[in-house]
């Protein structure tokens, strides 16, 4: 029996994005852009989008179409006969499996929280009223787990139904709904009295806010830290180097130039990411509330945001719908290489792939669910920290720079598929050519800009401890 394909352009296009777009877009960039200054930050965001992301995307798309297998496959589908790339088959999945032990609790929680919005758990409270809400809910590991148990067998479910009845069919109506909702959302926002100033500050570049400290002075430090995090920001919103996004080149036949289609998918990617920022900061400062707290921002302070709103319940209802299948999207998305592993290595039925992984996510996710209750002494990166800051460290800190690496080297090395096969492969069809004249750049330049972000990654996180 042939490989399963996708029954659609637009399907293809959709799911690939719908894997990009997740908490990354609609959880981290608004406070990450509330925290370093705006509108100069998106734009220097969306330039490494371009340099950094764009590449290793394309890559990972040609070797997913070429092998016509996930990750756990495709390295020695196309290795020279000899080599050891297919090694980096055990980090890939590491990395999917490790990403959904965590995806799925913060999943759940978003889902939780549009329960408690539309009850009305959060009428009439402040922002510590909410917050101790927010505790309370991390607290309980029976209620956390019952949500986290719910999107794994949801999602996997959903992947059960096959690719196209099931992940396609199901992945196109929760995108067209997600992006249905975030318009609404981001023009509610924009035509809410008082918006301007928020909008001035995220649409009006002011270079000058990116070297700001938080007392106001100005110094080329945080101009520094300002630059490396929309670098950052710009490399782990498409989780680009653990096959996440390959499996899908594996889906597709050889009509289009794969440029195209990954400047197709960081264009809904940042759509959304933008969108986000539409709905948040025009609130955030027509209420005169800090757009930059950090993570809180989502689970705390947009909740009173919406409680001083018109019809608050009703647009927080929207809004956490919103981030209820942004986080789906993207769990769907790897559950379906989750399973497309067992099925490459072992032959094994979809189905007998969904039941057996059912409970493995389950059992790797618990210790993430235990991490804010039973297991809250445990702190594995120092003080205040906790499971999930640990699992998503050895993500997005590690396997998603490193993997990229990878994909850089094998593409682009005589030692590996190399160049001329890579360039061979994406530029097949028609569409947008991927450019032979950056050979030197992705070969020897980018390489070294994603080992500064790892290490960068290492530096800001331990930085603090050493001194």
């Amino acid at each position: 029996m042939g490989r399963e394909k996708f029954s659609s352009r637009l399907g293809f296009i959709l799911i690939s994005a719908g894997c990009a777009i997740g908490l990354g877009n609609v959880w981290r960039f608004p406070y990450i852009v509330g925290e370093y200054g705006g509108a100069a930050f998106v734009l220097i965001y969306v330039l490494f989008l371009l340099i950094l992301g764009l590449p290793i995307l394309v890559m990972e798309f040609a070797v997913g179409r070429a092998s016509q297998k996930s990750a756990a496959l495709s390295f020695d589908v196309l290795e020279p006969k000899g080599t050891k790339w297919h090694l980096e088959k055990y980090f890939a999945m590491a990395g999917n499996y490790l990403l959904m032990m965590f995806y799925t609790t913060v999943a759940g929680w978003m889902i939780l929280y549009f329960c408690k919005m539309a009850k009305g758990d959060f009428t009439g409270l402040d922002s510590d009223g909410i917050a101790a809400e927010f505790n309370n809910m991390l607290a309980d590991p029976v209620i956390m787990g019952i949500f986290m148990v719910l999107v794994v067998v949801v999602c996997f479910g959903i992947c059960a139904m096959g690719l196209q009845k099931g992940v396609e069919g199901i992945t196109k109506i929760m995108m067209v709904f997600l992006l249905a909702l975030i318009i609404v959302l981001a023009g509610h926002s924009v035509l809410m009295e008082n918006s301007g100033p928020g909008l001035k500050f995220y649409l009006m570049p002011d270079f000058g806010k990116l070297m700001e400290e938080a007392d106001g002075t100005f110094s080329m430090r945080s101009l520094g830290e300002s630059i490396f995090a929309a670098m950052g920001q710009a490399f782990f919103t498409l989780s680009i180097g653990i096959g996440a996004i390959a499996i899908f080149g594996s889906y597709i036949g050889k009509e289009r130039r794969l440029t195209g289609e990954a400047i197709n998918i960081m264009v809904l990617d940042t759509f959304v990411a933008f969108m986000s920022g539409l709905i948040i900061f025009p609130a955030c400062f027509a209420y005169n509330i800090d757009a930059g707290q950090g993570p809180s921002l989502i689970f705390i302070t947009l909740p009173n945001v919406f409680n001083h709103m018109a019809g608050g319940r009703f647009w927080g209802s929207l809004f956490f719908l919103f981030m209820a299948f942004a986080a789906m999207s993207t769990v769907i998305a790897v559950f379906q290489n989750i399973v497309s592993f067992a099925t490459d290595l072992t032959n094994c039925s979809v189905k007998k792939a969904v039941c057996i992984n059912i409970f493995v996510v389950i059992l790797l996710s618990i210790p993430c669910v235990l991490g804010f209750n039973l297991w809250s002494g445990f702190a594995p990166l120092g003080e205040g920290s906790t499971v999930l800051d640990f699992e998503d460290f050895l993500v997005s800190n590690n396997l998603l720079p490193l993997g990229s690496l990878v994909y850089l080297a094998f593409c682009t090395s005589r030692y590996g598929w190399g160049f001329k096969n890579f360039l061979a492969e994406a530029n097949a069809g028609e569409g947008i050519k991927f450019p032979a004249a950056v050979r030197v750049y992705v070969s020897y330049i980018l390489p070294l800009i994603v080992l500064f972000v790892f290490f960068q990654g290492y530096w800001s996180k331990f930085a603090a401890m050493i001194q």
